[in-house]
């Protein structure tokens, strides 16, 4: 509906969607001037047209007869028009004997391209071409085709729907022998063809490779043969269609002559819609109401009687296709019968008590608004979706009559005109969504995509590795989608998050030592390198990387590798650009030299390689390709391994990139005028924008981007609001999430707005998410024209005060430090990370400032890693000993009333700030213990029952013991100990529950000297218990251990050297945590024979195995002493050196074989060789 002017002289203009293309306009005016007079003045001009019709029955064709047997094409142009009622049929057709062949076919209203060039074989070769246009293009409206090949490009156009392809196979021609036929295949059962239905309806203007084969066929030529009745004007078949609109509103009334032994009803409709009323009438003589409706796709017939069982037929699925569907009901007498698609042989049948009559109205659609008429009943949902055909009593209805009023009635119809729409046609759903719709709006099923949204647009994963460390992941396999919403997949990858550097990595298919040999120049060895990967989604990963690189490793034995410089190389590389290149890692590009050549350190200076020196003997040249524009490899050749002893052997390590070269990229906008400029932001029907903020103003607009009347918008219009407004030709929409807590705190915040053909939406940190649904008719392309504003406007009003970073649009990264050091008012970069993201810094790590991020620093902290999370652990054994020696503070040995200096003030403690997780199977044991100079100490041990104890001793209170008694904690599994002393106030804490609180009089450990985990050496002043467990020692694992700032069992593992700390036995590192995870039901019930601490009684831990093994122990040791004696002069010195050697290799850290760790999976109590000594000590 187009409004008009509202006087004599003003012009109104409306833009339309689409251009207009047609024969014959109407204007229906639909409103009365309300002075009681109207007039329209409409100017249209046109062109001449030319049109050679050919009207084709369904059983009829046209073949066009070569003038040689065989003709054969390399360039194909193929142009018609063609219209149509029916849904399938075949427009074109030719094939050769060789098995070319190229088909032109309508299948279920859509248009298909099949063609295949030069391959005999049909059935097993995969050179077939097949390919799919348009969409209910059975509406009997013209629609234009276009077919153009150029040896193997093909270009299929559907009414300017272009589809570029390329065909498979080898060959470039297309050979076809006799003839071409239009309109169908005259021969049914064609050798190397399948039988097809013809088409019916016309084909306008028909040109093959320039020939009008209608003016031909009309002129009687003899290259035109006419099979069946072939006519050469376009009848119109007068079929009147009618869409019920509204879900509501809409239906039909049309009336039927009542009381008619039987019942007569036949129809066909098309929607898009899974539920809907078809038919509603009521049977006369009490037979009880009919219904037809759709439900889940699927045609239901249901008769309701009160006093019988109803009757159901169901028939179909997926009838919500949008295809035509033709619906036959027939009864009579006791017998119904329900026909789909004329397909009698799936009919279903019913019968009923009593005998069906008809009745004297029909209601197609659904029902009148007033529920008062008890004529029609819905109990579904109302039909969307057209009909025509609509026969009842065996009597065709004339829908023109009913939108004249002299027949039925109606209301919310569309008569004379089907108005479906494939709302899936452009395709809007990105990156492989599958479209689906109902009558109104379209659906995106983004499953298996690895993207999500309304149209599948936003990735489901970060743009880098960076990004994941930001959400506190750690190392592991990521995808990574480095442009966003962007055209490219995502790229699965594998994220080292253990240090500053995020360092991304990327395997291709051969990253071993590979042996080369036979090579020469006519012969030369090669590998591809493949990736799993696209070269486009390489190249965005490495272009957002800050560094990257590759190993190249190149071993030889008379190989010669790169030559002189100035000679030809015997090996090169081949990088991203397919390009060659002729250095080696560790130069530099353009340079024939390795590392060696520009460290001048080569075996033989003559040459710039070591290998180039073409020695006998093995040697490398070994170094780092790290020139970005040129990863990563993509091939190697070796061309110099084939004379007498020549050998090599190469090593291509795989892609590696540390750095987000975007996700710190920011701009500080100083001046409300000033502003970045950027290109016109292009995203007709898809956009997204997504950035960081701070500030402290009230307001100012973040980006804006104009077109003559659209416009984009992204703003902070109040302390608590963002606003995202938008203009596609519809109005101003505006969308505006509001927090709770004032945004301009100076703290970084995220927004993302998003606009697509279904909603508007905008996301602000993880508030709920506005959404706006678009309207399903109007304008839906953005056009922008202007430049892009960032921080401000082109007015230089309401500019933004404050820092933007990590912009991105579509996917898209801006550079804004770039563009920020030269633009006046704006500077490069944006300090202040830590007030935002210190939070992200755990476990006492303290939060460092950079200028592109920040780190964590965890040198206080019992914990490691990028975020000081990754528990430090490790595996104890019973003799096992870590010792932190405090340092002895000069007071303390010279005045014991003296207070200590400042350098030892933490030797004086007024607090005690304990945390550390422990897994064992083993009590008592020693977890603990930290004495003084003044023999006080703090001891945490398992009691023989397995309950917790803390334990004091001070000189002040004596001995006082905590006992945390609600459970056995030697259960092999990971508890967590949190021990807190202020002055006064005790509190003990075990697996996050507070399980004592004990108030004493006020105590100070003064002069610490010593905290020991495990087995104490010195235990002269341990009280019996303490001592008991100290015998036992620990086995077990002990994690992330922290005495107010210091940590003991992480010096002793990554510091030994320089920390003050004495490791005695064997530790080993490991993690506890994965520990708990091993399947330790094996070893609830089985010690080891080398286990002191396996007992039969739980009470009487020693005396049954001592009385039960006494005898066999003794007859053991008496033949063990004899062969030790016997052997002792010849293995005396091998034992003493395999005991040095095991005892070194044992305080090594990090070096320990992976056995050991696997092995205390499979058993917890695990215990080597010199553990036998121990329980033979023992006893």
């Amino acid at each position: 509906v187009f409004p008009g002017n509202s006087n004599a002289d003003s012009v109104v203009h409306h833009k339309f969607l689409h251009s207009v293309k047609a024969r014959f306009l109407r204007f229906v005016p639909l409103k009365w001037n309300a002075g009681g007079r109207i007039g329209l003045r409409v100017e249209v001009f046109g062109c001449s047209y030319k049109s050679d019709v050919a009207d084709f029955d369904g059983r009829s064709s046209l073949l066009y007869r070569f003038n040689q047997k065989l003709m054969s094409t390399f360039k194909d142009v193929i142009s018609l028009k063609f219209k149509s009622m029916q849904g399938d049929g075949v427009l074109f057709h030719g094939e050769g004997q060789r098995g070319d062949y190229i088909t032109l076919e309508l299948q279920r209203g859509r248009l298909s391209l099949h063609i295949n060039l030069g391959d005999y074989n049909l059935h097993l070769s995969n050179s077939h071409t097949f390919v799919t246009l348009g969409s209910l293009l059975d509406d009997q409206h013209w629609h234009s085709v276009l077919i153009e090949r150029f040896n193997k490009q093909v270009n299929f156009t559907v009414d300017k729907h272009t589809q570029h392809f390329r065909t498979k196979g080898d060959s470039d021609h297309l050979d076809i022998d006799y003839e071409l036929s239009f309109g169908g295949i005259p021969v049914p059962g064609k050798p190397g063809t399948f039988q097809r239905k013809n088409f019916h309806g016309c084909i306008e203007n028909l040109y093959y490779n320039g020939v009008n084969i209608i003016d031909l066929a009309k002129r009687r030529k003899p290259q035109i043969y006419t099979v069946g009745n072939v006519t050469f004007s376009c009848s119109e078949q007068p079929i009147v269609p009618i869409t019920f609109v509204s879900t509501s509103q809409s239906y039909l009334l049309l009336p039927g002559t009542p009381q008619i032994d039987g019942l007569s009803v036949s129809f066909q409709f098309r929607t898009w819609n899974r539920d809907g009323l078809l038919l509603f009438t009521k049977l006369s003589e009490n037979s009880g109401p009919l219904l037809v409706y759709l439900r889940g796709g699927r045609l239901t017939l249901l008769i309701q009687k009160e006093t019988e069982n109803p009757v159901e037929i169901s028939e179909g699925t997926s009838l919500h296709d949008g295809l035509w569907h033709s619906v036959n009901i027939n009864a009579r007498r006791h017998r119904i019968t329900l026909t789909l698609d004329n397909n009698a042989a799936t009919a279903g049948h019913a019968t009923t008590v009593s005998r069906i009559y008809s009745g004297n109205s029909y209601y197609f659609g659904g029902c009148p608004d007033n529920f008062t008429d008890s004529q029609c009943l819905n109990p579904i949902t109302a039909f969307q979706g057209c009909m025509r055909l609509i026969f009842i009593d065996n009597q065709p209805k004339d829908l023109l009559l009913v939108q004249q009023g002299s027949l039925g009635n109606f209301s919310d119809l569309r008569i004379d005109l089907c108005g479906i729409k494939d709302r899936c046609l452009p395709d809007y759903c990105e990156h492989g969504g599958k479209c689906s719709q109902s009558w109104t709006t379209f659906y995106c099923d983004c499953n298996d995509t690895g993207y999500t949204g309304a149209t599948c647009h936003n990735s489901l994963y970060e743009q880098s590795c960076e990004a994941y460390r930001h959400q506190g992941k750690t190392s592991g396999f990521f995808y990574v989608d480095s442009d966003g919403s962007g055209p490219l997949g995502p790229l699965r990858v594998f994220c080292n998050i253990t240090e500053d550097k995020i360092w991304t990595t990327v395997q291709h298919n051969n990253t071993g030592l590979t042996r080369v040999r036979g090579a020469d120049a006519e012969k030369p060895y090669t590998m591809s390198f493949h990736y799993n990967s696209s070269a486009e989604q390489l190249e965005a990963l490495i272009s957002s990387a800050e560094y990257c690189e590759q190993e190249a490793t190149y071993h030889c034995r008379k190989s010669r590798l790169l030559n002189t410089p100035n000679g030809m190389p015997f090996a090169w590389w081949v990088g991203r650009a397919n390009e060659k290149h002729l250095y080696w890692g560790g130069s530099l590009p353009g340079i024939q030299q390795c590392a060696c050549g520009l460290e001048e350190s080569c075996l033989d200076m003559r040459y710039f390689c070591n290998c180039d020196a073409d020695r006998e003997e093995w040697t490398n040249d070994t170094g780092l390709l790290a020139f970005k524009e040129h990863l990563p490899v993509t091939q190697i050749v070796i061309t110099d391994a084939n004379r007498s002893n020549s050998e090599a052997a190469w090593k291509i390590g795989p892609l590696r990139c540390y750095g987000d070269r975007q996700f710190w990229n920011a701009a500080s906008f100083n001046t409300e005028a000033s502003y970045l400029h950027f290109p016109t932001f292009h995203a007709e029907v898809s956009a997204d924008i997504s950035f960081f903020f701070k500030t402290t103003a009230v307001s100012g607009v973040f980006l804006e981007n104009l077109g003559i009347k659209d416009f984009i918008r992204v703003e902070i219009s109040s302390p608590k609001e963002i606003t995202f407004s938008i203009d596609v030709g519809n109005g101003p929409t505006e969308a505006t999430v509001q927090s709770p807590t004032p945004l301009n705190d100076n703290q970084w915040h995220y927004v993302r707005a998003e606009r697509n053909l279904k909603q508007t939406s905008l996301q602000v940190d993880n508030l709920p998410k506005k959404v706006l649904e678009a309207p399903a008719e109007g304008h839906f392309r953005l056009q922008l024209n202007s430049q892009l504003f960032v921080g401000g406007t082109a007015s230089r009003q309401k500019g933004f005060l404050g820092c933007i970073r990590s912009l991105h649009l579509n996917g898209q990264k801006l550079d804004l430090e770039e563009r920020a050091k030269t633009t006046p008012g704006v500077k490069p970069g944006c300090p202040g990370h830590c007030s935002s993201y210190g939070n992200l810094c755990h476990n006492g790590g303290k939060c460092v400032e950079k200028y592109n991020g920040y780190s964590c620093d965890c040198t206080n902290s019992a914990y490691e890693g990028p975020f000081c999370k990754a528990e430090v652990s490790a595996l104890f054994e019973a003799g096992t000993s870590i010792t932190y020696i405090f340092q002895e503070p000069y007071p303390v040995t010279k005045n014991a009333s003296t207070s200590s200096s400042a350098i030892y003030a933490d030797a004086v403690m007024s607090r005690e700030n304990i945390a550390f997780s422990f897994l064992t199977a083993h009590a008592p044991s020693l977890l603990l213990y930290i004495n003084t100079y003044f023999h006080e100490y703090l001891a945490v041990i398992l009691s023989k029952n397995g309950n917790l104890q803390v334990r004091y001793k001070l000189s002040k209170d004596g001995l006082l013991i905590f006992t945390i008694d609600s459970g056995n904690f030697a259960n092999r599994e990971l508890h967590h100990v949190k021990i807190t002393r202020e002055g006064r106030e005790l509190i003990i804490q075990v697996d996050q529950v507070l399980k004592l609180k004990h108030n004493f009089s006020e105590i100070d450990f003064k002069a610490i000297k010593s905290l020991t985990l495990g087995k104490v050496t010195d235990s002269l002043s341990l009280d019996p218990e303490v001592s008991k467990a100290n015998t036992y020692g620990f086995t077990g694992c002990l994690s992330s251990v922290q005495y107010n700032h210091v940590a003991p069992l992480k010096a002793a593992l990554r510091h030994p050297s320089v920390a003050p700390v004495t490791v005695k036995g064997s530790l080993t590192e490991s993690s506890c945590a994965s520990l708990m995870e091993a399947d330790v039901n094996t070893v609830t019930t089985i010690y080891s024979s080398s286990d002191p601490f396996g007992k039969a009684d739980e009470r009487e831990p020693l005396t049954n195995a001592v009385r039960s093994d006494s005898a066999v122990i003794g007859g053991v040791i008496a033949v063990v002493i004899f062969i030790i004696f016997c052997v002792i002069a010849i293995m005396s010195r091998f034992l003493y050196q395999h005991k040095q050697a095991h005892r070194s290799s044992q305080t090594k850290e990090k070096e320990y074989p992976e056995n050991l760790e696997s092995s205390f999976k499979a058993d917890i109590d695990l215990q080597n060789t010199v553990s036998e000594c121990k329980r033979e000590y023992f006893i």
